[in-house]
């Protein structure tokens, strides 16, 4: 009997050190394409209201969004409130809670979004932050935000829908930006 645990016990610390390397190699391996700018600054209380999501690169939370939008609120405390929701696929509406808090006082376009999920709990947050402000329109009509690893991509308007040559411009800097445009997923609003 005492065979078995120790064997048992030596095979779950392979099994860990296996999965471990493998999500490790998994981060090291994700390609930065060097710096990504981002804008030279943000007016938080003309930022907040509501962003409708026009486009999107794909991602585990969202796999089922088909209309989502954002919407941020100022908070006493000096961080903004995050209320995200979409409608599914199947027509029904997912919603969560978040806090976003600047990283880059100096800017305000970096922010770290934390939602209250296990997700969220387990993996912590960025010291970077994980929502950079990249493109934004003088009038705050539209956004483009990422994530500094270029995994992530929104493209963001004010109204439901978004000029088309507009759109294209923002795909164009995003892809100048190195994101993998030939993934965006377009939103399907009625």
């Amino acid at each position: 009997m005492k065979l078995f645990s120790r064997s048992k016990t030596c095979r779950n610390v392979w099994v860990t050190v296996v999965l471990a390397s493998a999500w490790l190699g998994g981060c090291a391996g994700i390609d930065s394409r060097g710096d990504l700018p981002t804008v030279a600054s943000v007016d938080l209380s003309r930022y907040a209201g509501t962003w409708y999501e026009i486009a999107r690169l794909p991602m585990w939370f969202q796999r089922h969004c088909i209309d989502s939008k954002a919407i941020y609120r100022l908070r006493p405390d000096g961080t903004v409130g995050v209320h995200n929701e979409c409608v599914t696929d199947a027509g029904e509406r997912d919603q969560i809670e978040g806090v976003a808090t600047v990283v880059d006082a100096r800017t305000n376009a970096k922010l770290n979004v934390q939602f209250d999920n296990w997700f969220a709990r387990l993996f912590g947050s960025s010291r970077e932050g994980n929502y950079w402000i990249l493109d934004l329109d003088a009038e705050y009509r539209t956004a483009l935000v990422g994530t500094p690893d270029r995994r992530y991509l929104w493209i963001l308007s004010r109204t439901p829908q978004l000029e088309e040559p507009v759109y294209r411009r923002l795909v164009e800097l995003s892809r100048g930006f190195g994101y993998r445009t030939d993934g965006l997923v377009r939103d399907r609003r009625p």
